[in-house]
């Protein structure tokens, strides 16, 4: 994919397929405007017939418009003349992206640079605007028969400036382009190895390819196997990894973009790759979307990758407890007590809440690098898609600031976040009559009472956990991996980049 930033082309000059936006009746983009005067009223006469409301969420694709050098007109609906507001422009841009990959459009010139986005920049909008098209792009075939027809694949984008832009506007625009471009070849990456089969993506699978990723980017890696997790007393994790057959791995990554002495953003991605609940077995039904159950490592590991492609200057390390949780002869059983790389013992209750006790070795591992900030991410609680939906994430965590920062990032990159409380109250419910604390606090507040679990392998320094249960994949006809939250994560260091 090649997307670049055109100074010498207007929207009058020949093309594929020009990209416009249109308000509805009796309003016009500074683009339409001239698209009506140069085709001798086309638009208006077009919008009469009722076909097109220009509502957010419709496009047009029309042929043969008079007046115009462009093969295509592509009319974008961005409702009333107001300042589009952000649900509206992630619509627009997710139907932008929809409709060019349903007409296997394989060139493409976007004037959208005319239009208002309350509280974004012309440059903010346009990373939306590609990321939505760039997102629809995704295709997850590999395993399917080849197609006596493929699909034609997009493959260049011109971005059309407005008139007025400056030569600072043209630099951030830019940057848009680059972070668009980052953040979809990642999300893409995450996607695809989220949405691999669970005999496919194992543990060991997925500890090859996040080397691989390394080595082309000069990231350093290294890859830790049941024997040293045994010397660092890593029993958590070894202790849901028993019932498989799959050696677990623990996946660590260094990008080092910033000062040699900056400590380090650490990512923690959970990287359970099939999730059968152990001997408290899961239900038959969607059992099979367990093998998206490793998408917060995807995000980690997707996450170092845009971080490196991006040539941010910062020092990132990434963390992923790799293992597979299934039930055999060998597995953890409910009421077992296995002792943690920080020496606090666990009851484990519910085997199935696997998911904070490998995380709980990965965090305490992660004190060695003494980091600036740790992240947490995991499809860790049901609790969660009944709290927040499929739409929001949950962010929890010791420091305020950082926890700020998150939630702004989500804004930023529309890939939102909500920060639930972390009281010293819903510590109670992880007590056990028999070990240090219990893998479960009950139905109540689920999700909470697992970051509060979380939270007694982080005390040492500033942390936030993500939850992403709800919104890391999709069920249903089109299910599949979303990659989020690659971009708040990426938006996320983007900002910390920013400041350094």
């Amino acid at each position: 994919m090649k997307i670049s930033l055109e100074q010498n082309i207007t929207i009058m000059d020949p093309c594929a397929c020009l990209v416009i936006a249109c308000h509805e009746q009796g309003q016009r983009t500074a683009n339409a405007q001239k698209i009506e005067e140069s085709s001798g009223g086309f638009l208006s006469r077009f919008l009469a017939s009722g076909d097109f409301t220009a509502e957010p969420g419709q496009c047009q694709l029309l042929y043969g418009v008079p007046g115009i050098g462009a093969e295509r007109l592509l009319l974008v609906g961005v409702g009333s003349g107001e300042k589009l507001a952000d649900g509206k422009l992630q619509k627009a841009a997710r139907a932008l992206g929809q409709t060019i990959a349903k007409a296997q459009l394989t060139n493409v010139s976007l004037a959208l640079c005319d239009v208002s986005i309350a509280h974004r920049s012309m440059s903010e909008a346009m990373e939306i605007w590609l990321r939505g098209i760039l997102d629809a792009q995704y295709r997850f075939d590999q395993h399917k028969k080849p197609a006596k027809h493929p699909r034609r694949s997009l493959e260049q984008i011109h971005v059309l400036p407005a008139p007025e832009n400056s030569a600072t506007n043209q630099q951030e625009m830019q940057d848009a382009i680059a972070t668009a471009l980052a953040i979809s070849q990642a999300n893409d990456w995450a996607r695809d190895l989220a949405n691999q089969p669970g005999n496919i993506c194992t543990p060991s699978w997925l500890a090859e390819q996040a080397v691989n990723m390394a080595a082309q980017r000069g990231i350093e890696s290294e890859v830790l196997g049941p024997v040293e997790m045994e010397e660092l007393g890593m029993h958590l994790l070894l202790g849901v990894a028993q019932g498989s057959r799959q050696e677990p791995r623990l996946i660590v990554l260094h990008y080092r973009g910033g000062a040699a002495d900056a400590a380090p953003i650490v990512l923690v991605g959970k990287g359970l790759t099939f999730d059968a609940g152990g001997i408290s077995l899961k239900p038959a039904d969607k059992m099979d979307e367990m093998k998206y159950d490793m998408c917060g490592g995807a995000a980690a590991l997707a996450a170092i990758q845009a971080a490196a492609d991006l040539a941010l200057p910062l020092n990132i390390t990434v963390i992923v407890p790799a293992s597979e949780n299934l039930p055999d002869g060998q597995a953890t059983k409910p009421g077992d007590i296995h002792r943690s790389m920080a020496g606090l013992s666990v009851e484990i209750i519910n085997t199935d809440a696997e998911g904070r006790l490998i995380l709980a070795d990965a965090l305490t591992y992660a004190k060695r690098f003494h980091p600036d900030v740790v992240i947490d991410m995991a499809t860790l609680t049901g609790a969660c898609i009944i709290a927040l939906g499929h739409q929001t994430a949950a962010v929890l965590g010791n420091h305020e600031g950082l926890v700020a920062e998150l939630l702004h990032a989500g804004r930023s990159s529309q890939d939102r976040a909500w920060e639930l409380p972390l009281f010293e109250d819903y510590q109670e419910q992880l007590k056990s009559p028999f070990a240090d604390l219990s893998n479960v606090g009950g139905r109540p507040a689920g999700t909470i009472t697992a970051a509060c679990f979380l939270s007694r392998f982080t005390e040492d320094y500033r942390w936030a956990h993500l939850d992403i249960a709800g919104v890391a994949w999709q069920s249903g006809e089109n299910k599949g991996a979303t990659g989020r939250p690659v971009p708040l994560l990426v938006h996320f260091l983007r900002q910390r980049a920013k400041a350094v």
